[in-house]
């Protein structure tokens, strides 16, 4: 007997804020198995068309489960598929138990084995230098997917408030850590205390973020819930970063109930 394929979970309300395509599911766990088929299957078409897919992944405790679940799915041939990731803090090592380039490694890398993994070296001795490596692998060809989440503070990536910029001159830059950011990463338990957390990043901007073909952005919680009204609801501007996916067709934002919870009906 084959196996029964998995059940696809409904959202409980959609709609578009703008050019942008919203779900809202009724838990988090419907909504990372959603998604999760939803880019197991455009990896599959990006693969049997052109025979090879780049992608751009997010770290953070909103893309576990949803990671999680698209690699126990199956069925994507990741030896053809060459993955980036978003940010990592500057002066910390690979072995971290914060670094992103971590992160990625026990939960993607070592479960997959994809064609390559390009990690940005948060440890570099040219910061700045990495900043331009990183830009010239990520323009190498296009970019098929980028999968993201929204911060507490509205960022993607590491594109605080302060230093966001939507129409970024730069694909990769260095950063300054925006308090709030600190916090958020203190709470989620991958810093000791603020002090801890580097003050500095690299990351990919918002028009390096927004080239690629498909954007899947998850937001889960009641902490996000300001964050995705700011983003829904505001101005799209720097002061809440994540606004600037308003702006993109191809960009699909996954909510829960909590993290939708202020946004008008």
């Amino acid at each position: 007997m084959e196996p029964t394929s998995p059940t696809f979970p409904q959202p409980v309300r959609q709609f578009k804020q703008d050019a942008l395509n919203v779900l809202v599911f009724g838990s988090q766990a419907e909504m990372a198995q959603h998604a999760a088929q939803e880019v197991r299957q455009h990896l599959m078409d990006c693969i049997a068309s052109k025979g090879a897919a780049r992608v751009i992944l997010a770290t953070g405790n909103s893309q576990i489960a949803f990671l999680k679940t698209l690699i126990d799915l199956g069925g994507v041939d990741w030896s053809v598929v060459t993955l980036f990731h978003m940010d990592e803090y500057l002066g910390i090592g690979a072995d971290h138990k914060a670094s992103f380039r971590r992160y990625m490694k026990e939960r993607v890398e070592s479960l997959v084995q994809p064609k390559a993994f390009h990690y940005l070296e948060g440890d570099a001795l040219l910061p700045l230098d990495e900043c331009d490596r990183y830009t010239q692998l990520l323009k190498e060809a296009p970019i098929d997917l980028c999968c993201l989440g929204v911060g507490e503070n509205g960022h993607i990536a590491f594109n605080d408030p302060p230093v966001a910029r939507l129409d970024d001159a730069h694909w990769v830059k260095l950063v300054k850590l925006d308090d709030a950011c600190k916090w958020q990463q203190v709470n989620e338990g991958h810093f000791e205390s603020l002090e801890t957390v580097p003050p500095y990043a690299l990351t990919l901007t918002i028009p390096a973020l927004c080239a690629a073909n498909r954007m899947i952005c998850l937001s889960p919680e009641t902490r996000k819930a300001k964050a995705i009204q700011s983003a829904l609801e505001g101005e799209i501007g720097a002061a809440c970063p994540a606004s600037a996916l308003r702006q993109q067709p191809q960009a699909t934002l996954y909510l829960d109930q909590d993290s939708s919870a202020l946004l008008g009906s």
